[in-house]
């Protein structure tokens, strides 16, 4: 019963992390998106790097939770 909880609290707190890494993936898209025009192409590639990094954040969190569920 104490593991069940256990894992439930952490599967929560790596579902919340994970939902804030796409947040922020999303919201590096969508500036790309409207700001793209003006952007240097520095600030374009530093804004992909944010994605990319942003969403492997949150599959790791994902996979944490597969892997705790098995």
């Amino acid at each position: 019963m104490a593991n069940e909880i256990k894992r439930t609290i952490e599967d929560i707190g790596d579902a919340a992390k994970e939902g804030l890494h796409r947040g922020s993936a999303e919201v590096e898209h969508e500036k790309r998106a409207e700001f793209g025009d003006v952007m240097t192409p520095g600030e374009k590639v530093g804004s992909i790097v944010n994605e990319t990094k942003e969403n492997a954040k949150a599959d790791i969190d994902k996979t944490k939770r597969e892997i705790r569920d098995l």
